[in-house]
């Protein structure tokens, strides 16, 4: 059998990437999939219970790779996907000139499948520590099958 055989196009594949939680638990500060998003809950409204039954609740998040506002209306009592969110941290072994970082993973193997993040700030300070020669640990975020950047921290001094 070729490779060029396996084709799906279905958004079902990412079904272990995420677990269903009922909409009515979900609370400010978690996660949620919106529009097949990633995203941080940053407000939840909950309205009463009409003459037809379910409560509704409205979530306002922020996807946490494109700092996008989304937003979803889910009765209360219906499953939301909730993504497998993990912060995992690398020492930063090396920049290369296209923006791709070389990390160095616990078990002492490099990850190089990364590009700095968007955030300029955060790039910045990224590529400052790396100049000056400091030992920098990255946060990179993980959730549905992509990761980004997302903090920094210093180590030590100088080299």
């Amino acid at each position: 059998m070729s490779d060029e055989e396996h084709h799906f196009e279905s958004s079902d594949a990412g079904a272990s990437k995420t677990y269903p939680q009922q909409a009515g638990t979900i609370r400010k500060n978690g996660f949620i999939v919106i529009k097949n998003r990633p995203c941080k809950v940053v407000e939840v409204s909950t309205s009463k219970t009409g003459k037809h039954g379910h409560a509704k609740c409205h979530f306002v998040g922020i996807d946490i790779f494109t700092g996008k506002k989304l937003e979803d209306i889910v009765p209360s009592s219906h499953n939301c996907d909730v993504p497998h969110v993990n912060r995992t941290e690398y020492q930063l072994i090396d920049i290369s000139e296209d923006g791709f970082v070389s990390l160095l993973t616990e078990s002492g193997n490099t990850k190089d499948d990364l590009k700095l993040p968007t955030d300029e700030a955060l790039q910045a300070q990224i590529r400052s520590g790396y100049e000056e020669g400091k030992d920098i640990i990255l946060t990179v975020q993980s959730a549905m099958g992509e990761d980004q950047i997302c903090g920094l921290k210093e180590i030590g001094g100088n080299k």
